[in-house]
């Protein structure tokens, strides 16, 4: 099988995998170490989900214990060097604890393919966010499923790199 249809077809089979409700149960403690390891192992130049979607690793200051807290995350890069993700959660209830840390502390730091940079992070909402969320459905389609199984509205964030 050609290059171009094998990656399609991983990524529609990732997809449907990503979008159903089993995998908001196990992918949370399978997922993030896997992507941490790899992230680290590849000197921060490489994370699982990559194969399918941007992906980042953003360091936020935990709005609670004051300390460094990183996770790997989907992204949508943006032409003028911010990043936008959505704290989906996997399609959980509740919202992810790195998007409560931004709310508290949006000065963060982004590792994006080896290069590390500081950004301040902005919650997005009105038309804005509207505008954002239909060029993230066509990054990542699995975003809408999330947000038709949740009751919260998924917060999604710019990261705008700072001077």
């Amino acid at each position: 099988m050609p290059d171009a249809p094998r990656q399609s077809l991983t990524r529609r089979t990732v997809q449907h995998v990503a979008a159903a409700p089993w995998f908001a149960k196990i992918a949370p403690r399978i997922v993030p170490p896997l992507d941490k390891a790899l992230h680290r192992l590849s000197g921060g130049r490489f994370l699982l989900g990559e194969a399918v979607v941007p992906g980042l690793v953003l360091t936020t200051t935990g709005a609670v214990s004051g300390l460094p807290r990183s996770v790997p995350l989907a992204c949508l890069p943006e032409p003028h060097g911010s990043w936008i993700v959505v704290g989906s959660n996997f399609g959980r209830d509740r919202h992810p604890a790195w998007s409560g840390n931004l709310l508290e502390h949006p000065e963060a730091e982004v590792r994006f393919r080896g290069r590390t940079v500081p950004v301040t992070a902005r919650l997005l909402d009105g038309a804005e966010r509207e505008e954002v969320w239909s060029r993230l459905l066509k990054t990542w389609p699995v975003y809408a499923r999330y947000a038709d199984r949740v009751e919260r509205e998924l917060r999604v964030f710019r990261l705008i790199p700072r001077s």
